[in-house]
């Protein structure tokens, strides 16, 4: 994706660099928990963790996985009486978990999922919702995406914000833009009555905070999603949150719809974490409602690309799009849910038109205030780590580590 050889690329990445943050601005006030790989002992394997002042603190006795502690009646009330087996420090666990620095034989952040399905919800904003119907207008050619962008507007508008999806207005919105030629499979789902949610990866297959994340080598126009992410437990109850980046390749999914498997999940291409904040007395769904998620791309080339995505521009409450969620199915291990992003880069990066697309080696770092931060650096999928830790190697970590005895996951 530029002239830089990978080795050259690789390098570059591997430059030091002042430490990203991952805490949230207010430290470890909060109830955090998340996934942390542990190398000691005779069995490495994950471990559910808290992050606390006196230290990273693994819950595997009494959770031996994440869905199990957020299936709990009060699961940040269980974390903050846990005892635990004292890990490390938050310092070297963060210290270890920034990319391109990990130690093999120290922890670090896992994605802070396992048993849940990843979901995720999409065009739950007006100008991401006018980039998708750019996007499928082109037909996944970058090159034209400008010239379609005004001629789009002009006929839709900019202020979708303020309408309901599924209400009447909407619906007299609909009916003018069918008559004009323009209605979208895009626009169905932004204002219709249905939300988009399609699942953006299998169970275990997020990288976390620090991993490389993936596009695929044949995407020519591609770029990350900074969102808010849901932790919903069996019972359909939010009881956290954490940041994630829905990694998107536009050209795929933009020649038709029925590629969108093929433009989301791939190789490394979800990243979560750094770790879930859960709902207590400091935080809870207004938070999540009113938080502001900020996105810096710098690649090695120098660019440097920002963005905010601000959860008080969202068409659909979030309650709703769990509703919507489990209106036809059951999670009986919980699920993630991405509540989609404001964010849709139309920057030009390497030529006039272009627009904005990955390069190899990009940081990206995905930052708000009552999450922390996310931290990741850009590669193809087919040269990311492959995914090994499947389902049955799982299992079998808890068996041998003696996790399974008597608890329920």
């Amino acid at each position: 994706m530029n002239n830089m050889t990978a080795a050259a690329v690789a390098e570059r990445a591997r430059a030091p660099q002042a430490a990203l943050q991952v805490l949230p601005d207010d430290g470890l006030q909060g109830t955090l928990v998340g996934r942390a790989w542990a190398p000691q002992g005779a069995m490495p394997g994950p471990a559910v963790v808290a992050l606390r002042p006196e230290g990273v603190l693994d819950l595997s006795a009494h959770y031996p996985t994440m869905s199990t502690l957020l299936d709990t009646l009060a699961p940040a009330e269980a974390v903050r009486s846990a005892t635990g087996q004292y890990l490390c420090s938050v310092e070297d666990l963060l210290a270890n978990s920034q990319p391109g620095t990990r130690d093999a034989s120290r922890p670090w952040l896992l994605a802070p999922c396992d048993l849940q399905v990843v979901k995720a919800a999409g065009v739950t904003f007006a100008a991401s919702l006018i980039e998708r119907v750019i996007e499928e207008q082109a037909r996944g050619d970058a090159t034209r995406a400008q010239s379609l962008r005004s001629q789009v507007i002009g006929l839709i508008g900019q202020n979708l914000a303020d309408i309901r999806p599924g209400s009447p207005e909407a619906m007299r919105l609909k009916a003018l833009l069918q008559d004009k030629g323009l209605w979208s499979q895009y626009l169905e789902v932004g204002i219709g009555p249905d939300a988009e949610v399609f699942t953006k990866a299998p169970v275990l297959a997020s990288v976390g905070c620090g991993d490389d994340i993936g596009i695929r080598s044949d995407s020519a126009w591609n770029n990350p999603e900074p969102e808010v992410v849901l932790a919903v437990n069996s019972r359909g109850q939010i009881v956290g949150a954490t940041l994630g980046n829905d990694v998107n390749l536009r050209d795929i999914e933009g020649r038709s719809a029925l590629l969108l498997g093929k433009a989301k999940d791939n190789n490394a291409s979800c990243a979560l974490g750094p770790f879930i904040r859960l709902f207590d007395a400091s935080f809870g769904l207004e938070q999540v409602r009113n938080e502001t998620v900020h996105l810096r791309v710098a690649g090695t080339d120098g660019f440097e690309l920002r963005g905010i995505n601000t959860m008080a521009s969202i068409s659909r409450d979030p309650t709703d799009l769990v509703a919507q969620t489990l209106a036809a199915h059951q999670y009986p291990d919980g699920f993630m849910l991405f509540m989609g992003t404001l964010f849709a880069p139309i920057e030009d990066r390497d030529q006039p038109g272009g627009g904005f697309t990955h390069h190899l080696g990009d940081l990206v770092s995905i930052q708000s205030a009552w999450l922390g931060g996310l931290h990741n650096r850009v590669t193809h999928s087919e040269a990311a780590p492959p995914w090994r830790f499947g389902l049955r190697a799982f299992m079998a970590n808890l068996a041998q580590r003696g996790l399974l005895q008597g608890t329920a996951l």
